[in-house]
């Protein structure tokens, strides 16, 4: 017969078991990322750092490491030539990790070429893809559409985006993309949808007008728009439509585009993103 030492050793082991048994295994996560300028560079480190991720650079054989113009330059002649640009081996084991988040600038509309080529050799298939970018005016919706096409069978999950020009923006806007994504623990407050959109007004065509000034991307008038609060003031998302100009080859062509506005209690407003 056992005795109650031994009734009590042995109870307190069968609960043990039982407590490594429902423990939750918590995913590995991976932040990959390109970067040129160090914008990427910065969001995948702040993203690191509060996930407590392991985190890998995409390189580019032959760096990309001309000014703008030279940039633009040798990615136009690659397009045209249908050439993917020659990336250094990823040194981690990618098929250790349950989530990945990646990260890239956006350039002509879509993912950098070092990320395209990442994308040519990896297998993401049954793995759950963050996506994350930095761009002049937007760019995060088209290219999770091209991610999606490139790898269909991984789970592409809500992304999150911020132009060059806000990148003190990054600390606050991660940690609330994080917490909603339920990455991380804490409070965040749930945006509203926006209502239906209206003619937009005088003084709102005015903050739009605001907004985009000295942006030489965007020469458009505001048409109609929808606002809702956000916890430091106000988001606006107008339609618009470019006007008239003389561009060169590198405008975007003459069309309708959505224009995200944040305006702060006693700040400037300031656009977020463009969608065309």
């Amino acid at each position: 017969m056992r005795t109650w030492k031994q009734m009590l050793a042995l109870v307190a082991a069968m609960m043990a078991a039982l407590s490594c048994s429902t423990k939750k295994v918590e995913p590995k996560i991976l932040v990959l990322y390109y970067s040129q300028t160090g914008n990427t560079k910065t969001v995948a480190e702040e993203i690191t750092t509060k996930l407590g991720a392991d985190i890998e650079e995409i390189v580019a054989s032959k760096p990309y490491d001309g000014d703008f113009q030279a940039t633009i330059g040798r990615c136009m002649q690659e397009r045209e030539q249908g050439i993917v640009p020659e990336i250094q081996p990823i040194t981690v084991d990618l098929s250790q990790y349950d989530i990945i988040f990646i990260g890239y600038p956006i350039w002509f509309g879509t993912y950098a070429p070092p990320v395209a080529a990442f994308l040519n050799q990896a297998d993401l298939s049954g793995k759950k893809v963050v996506p994350f970018c930095t761009f002049g005016s937007g760019g995060l919706e088209s290219s999770v559409k091209d991610l999606t096409e490139k790898q269909p069978n991984a789970e592409i999950l809500p992304g999150y985006g911020v132009r060059a020009a806000r990148m003190t923006a990054v600390p606050k806007e991660v940690d609330q993309f994080l917490k909603a994504g339920g990455f991380i623990e804490g409070e965040y407050t749930p945006l509203e949808e926006f209502p239906e959109s209206h003619e937009a007004s005088a003084e709102e065509a005015a903050i739009f007008d605001a907004a985009v000034d000295g942006y030489p991307m965007i020469h458009a008038q505001a048409k109609t728009v929808s606002s809702r609060p956000i916890p430091e003031g106000t988001e606006y998302l107008f339609t618009a439509v470019d006007l008239p100009r003389e561009g060169g080859p590198q405008m975007p062509a003459a069309g309708e585009m959505q224009v995200y506005v944040t305006v702060v209690e006693g700040e400037a407003p300031v656009f977020t993103k463009v969608i065309r």
